[in-house]
């Protein structure tokens, strides 16, 4: 399995995911010029995605569907609320409406409940006979019901949104800051840390933080955390990296 983040962030998030059954984008939030450009950079044409399965609605997760879709045809699995909300699909030829786990041959992507103020969201597992990974971004927290099915995978890539001295000290109004906070809102660093220290196993090969605030985090200050966290969880794992805004990670084989 290979996987790429194209963008993480509020302005736009992508992530590229090659099975040997299949080429995959979670999410379509940067334009569709930018989406095509990192996946020429790792070799691979837009019309070749084949699925695109889509984490929420919000505007930094879907705002180039309607272009890209006018150029290639991947097929696009989302669920009946999230349709409701870009009913703009709903004519679309190659869509695919459930919210249980789909299978494309030999790898399986199996969706789990997120909490965001959206009117679905959704996480992904994705794996194969050889290799897995998980995608968490964009939400309150992780209800422990779902750790035993995330517990022990190649790769994470968890969301780190904010830290919380920074967000409370920081310019957002009140409203906005609660909302972070809340259980809809976004995760902490520590939070971050916190759920990779009960899912992080032997067979996990690298954790990718995401979805960093521009205005209340760093890159800096989200690895420190996690790494001091997993430490007073006694987690001894230190292969982090942080995604970005306007710049592809490399791509990882798990």
């Amino acid at each position: 399995m290979l996987v790429s983040v194209l963008a993480s962030g509020s302005e736009g998030n992508s992530t590229y995911i090659e099975t040997k059954d299949t080429k995959i984008l979670l999410d379509l939030g940067m334009n569709t010029k930018y989406i095509t450009t990192k996946l020429d950079e790792l070799g691979v044409d837009s019309k070749e995605i084949e699925y695109i399965f889509m984490t929420h609605t919000h505007s930094d997760h879907t705002g180039a569907i309607k272009t890209f879709i006018k150029r290639n045809e991947p097929t696009i699995v989302l669920t009946e609320k999230m349709l409701e909300e870009l009913d703009f699909l709903s004519e679309y030829d190659k869509l695919i409406v459930k919210s249980d786990s789909l299978e494309i041959g030999n790898t399986r992507i199996v969706p789990f409940k997120t909490s965001h103020d959206a009117v679905d969201s959704r996480g992904y597992l994705i794996e194969d006979e050889e290799s897995s990974m998980v995608y968490m971004t964009d939400t309150g927290y992780l209800n422990q019901k779902y750790f035993d099915l995330l517990r022990d995978k190649n790769l994470y890539v968890m969301e780190a949104n904010h830290d919380v001295e920074m967000l409370m000290n920081g310019s957002y109004p009140k409203w906005l800051k609660s909302r972070i906070l809340s259980d809809h809102g976004h995760l902490s660093n520590n939070s971050a840390g916190f759920y990779l220290s009960k899912l992080i196993g032997p067979h996990t090969k690298k954790v990718i933080l995401a979805h960093l605030s521009k205005e209340n985090n760093t890159k800096e200050e989200a690895l420190r955390t996690v790494k001091k966290t997993l430490k007073e969880y006694e987690i001894d794992f230190n292969n982090l990296e942080v995604a970005t805004q306007k710049e592809k990670t490399e791509g990882i084989v798990v």
